[in-house]
């Protein structure tokens, strides 16, 4: 496990979070970032896909804005975290995610999964990139805006009922326009869901959505 410097397309230099796994490789994962950067949580979820044999990166997209953010789950630290979006450079984060992608395709094929933000950034990634074979997002309020755009791998799209920021209507516009992509509801779930630091854990949940997330891995990626 490193802290490692990354270099995109246009010349951007980024810090990245590096898992690898200790016995054989089955391939790479690229972990895109919730609007609280390459935190515990993210970490956390890179070093349970290493446990799986995948080398795992999670690009800091947020270097583009202030270096080195990460942040917990209180309120305050929620809006401070917030300050972030009017400022988001989404095509900048796409080619982040890229040279990530582009580090770790030694290990064979690659696929990528995002949480939030991070869940609309691993979409974007799938329909616009190259070399990806699997992408995943969970509660990625932006899809349903990127849509129109037709991914270029296996998409697994995740959301919870009840998800105060992220309207079912919202779910409904992303199956209109991808019926091509799985996407699935949990009842009962909030945003977040997936993640153990934060109050709208559901353990439920993040089970099953995380076993459709490393079954669609084993599949496309090995």
């Amino acid at each position: 496990m490193a802290d490692i410097i990354l270099t995109s397309s246009d010349g951007h230099e980024f810090g990245a979070y590096r898992a690898e796994p200790d016995g054989t490789v089955r391939g790479a994962i690229v972990v895109i970032q919730e609007i609280f950067g390459v935190n515990s949580h993210i970490r956390s979820i890179c070093d349970r896909l290493a446990i799986l044999g995948y080398v795992v990166i999670a690009p800091a997209l947020f270097d583009r804005v202030e270096r080195d953010f990460q942040s917990g789950y209180s309120s305050e630290e929620v809006t401070r975290a917030r300050e972030f979006i009017p400022e988001a450079d989404w095509d900048g984060f796409v080619r982040d995610v890229d040279a990530a992608r582009a580090s770790v395709t030694d290990a064979g094929k690659v696929g990528v999964v995002g949480f939030c933000l991070g869940g609309a950034i691993a979409f974007m990634a799938g329909t616009r990139l190259e070399g990806l074979s699997a992408a995943v997002g969970f509660y990625g309020g932006r899809v349903a805006a990127v849509g129109h755009e037709k991914p270029r791998c296996p998409t697994q799209l995740h959301y919870g009922s009840e998800d105060q920021g992220i309207p079912m209507s919202n779910v409904d516009s992303v199956r209109a326009q991808r019926p091509d992509c799985d996407v699935f509801v949990y009842q009962g779930a909030g945003h977040g869901f997936n993640c153990d630091e934060r109050a709208s854990f559901d353990e439920d949940a993040a089970k099953e959505a995380w076993g459709r997330t490393t079954d669609l891995f084993a599949k496309y990626i090995g």
